[in-house]
């Protein structure tokens, strides 16, 4: 029981990065840079043909291609980034950054949410959680990792060891006398 409590205490550390990430980042206006792109008004629909660039504050998001949906309600945007891989990186507050690849990123910005799918990876600080679908929820802090089910396929999480600082004693310790 105290190991699994270990392991939950570790994978919240690596996974709430959205408390430290940049607050401002979602507050920036989203810039896209692509090679080429099409759009689709009848279905709400721009697709970005790459190298694709996407960035908001200090997020950023390149992809082979990249497909932009807004909902016919104007409730909200969806990114959807291919690639082999697609990758994600956000710096925290502390500097560090966050990343995360897959062959396909989908970035809902309304919720907040970006899953991760196919060999789906997210790092921060050197612990990573890898599987074939990781569903990150930012502004929750929630997460899913799932595996295809099949063979050997399993959801990997590998979580660094704390730094621990030597405590030097005030004083000096004094050599016991030799008898």
């Amino acid at each position: 029981m105290k190991y699994n409590q270990s392991i939950l205490a570790g994978l919240l550390c690596l996974l709430s990065f959205s408390s430290v990430a940049k607050v401002d980042d979602l507050l920036q206006e989203v810039k896209i840079a692509a090679a080429s792109q099409e759009a689709d008004i009848k279905n709400n629909q721009v697709i970005f043909f790459g190298p694709v660039e996407v960035t908001q504050g200090s997020i950023k998001m390149n992809a082979d291609e990249l497909r932009v949906f807004s909902k016919a309600d104007k409730s909200g945007k969806t990114l959807v980034a291919t690639g082999n891989p697609a990758t994600y990186t956000q710096m925290m507050e502390d500097g560090r950054p966050a990343t995360a690849s897959a062959k396909e990123i989908r970035y809902e910005l309304a919720t907040r949410t970006l899953t991760l799918i196919g060999g789906a990876t997210l790092e921060q600080d050197g612990s990573q959680v890898t599987g074939n679908r990781i569903k990150y929820n930012i502004s929750l802090q929630q997460l899913i990792a799932e595996s295809t089910g099949k063979g050997d396929d399993r959801v990997i999480t590998i979580i660094q060891p704390e730094t621990y600082q030597e405590e030097k004693p005030d004083t000096p310790v004094k050599k016991q006398e030799q008898q």
